[in-house]
């Protein structure tokens, strides 16, 4: 998608995508590219055929790192890594997550620990990591992804939905900590977004004609619209704004 506003401060920022490789992150990773940042972007799966289609249709080659981020130690050596290649990151999006759906009786701890592990430990190391790096270049963006899911009340799913919660409240602290230091850090919490894997597990004509019920904007959303807030919040055009969960969602929750 070629982006309706160009935020020229993004050109030539080192950016690096937790999750890049697919979904909303995918899309997040293109959006960067078309505003010429130097990418770097991080998925547990083979993301390879993917970057060389970015770089055909954006002109802009990402650099793809293999990892699993619930690996800690490898999750910083990749953040390294992407730091060699492009200079310091200035600009982290933590999207990685798992939105498996659980009943709370079925829970083991090891299921527990893997969950948490993906949608809420690997955004704590993350931001812990590129933080230096950030106070040493005079500043940064973090955009951490969380959900409206957990402001609806939906069962079927509670780690992830707490895990949501959470990143809300550890983007706020990390806010407060890190503002004296010029870095900015928001979170983006869309609604039901159409990715592949929603339409492959969860997407049925009933379901999706229920939310848009509850939707101000009678529009199913895809990738693409989440991308233009992100941007917004890496950019300095957003330099006043920290500590904030940006809603994009048609209009769900504010309807209750």
């Amino acid at each position: 998608m070629k982006p309706p506003v160009t935020f020229h401060d993004l050109k030539d920022r080192s950016v690096f995508i937790a999750g890049g490789g697919s979904g909303i992150g995918a899309a997040v990773t293109e959006g960067f590219l078309r505003q010429g940042a130097r990418v770097a972007f991080a998925d547990i799966a083979d993301s390879a055929a993917f970057a060389d289609a970015m770089a055909h249709e954006t002109g802009n080659r990402p650099l793809f790192l293999q990892c699993d981020v619930t690996d800690t130690a490898a999750f910083r050596a990749t953040m390294d890594r992407a730091a060699e290649a492009h200079g310091p990151i200035s600009v982290l999006v933590n999207v990685a997550a798992n939105d498996d759906r659980h009943r709370t009786a079925d829970v083991t701890e090891d299921y527990w620990d893997w969950c948490i592990a993906i949608n809420l430990k690997c955004y704590f190391f993350a931001v812990q990591h590129v933080v230096p790096m950030m106070k040493a270049a005079g500043g940064g963006a973090i955009v951490n992804f969380s959900s409206i899911s957990y402001m609806m009340g939906l069962g079927d799913y509670a780690i992830y939905t707490g895990a949501n919660a959470a990143i809300t409240a550890m983007t706020r602290g990390f806010a407060r900590e890190f503002g004296g230091d010029r870095i900015r850090v928001n979170a983006v919490a869309p609604g039901w977004v159409l990715t592949e894997r929603q339409k492959r597990l969860w997407v049925t004509p009933e379901a999706l004609s229920r939310h848009l019920d509850r939707q101000c904007l009678k529009e199913a959303m895809e990738p693409d619209d989440v991308v233009g807030g992100v941007l917004f919040l890496a950019s300095d055009t957003s330099r006043m704004m920290t500590g904030q969960v940006l809603v994009i969602d048609g209009g769900v929750v504010v309807t209750g």
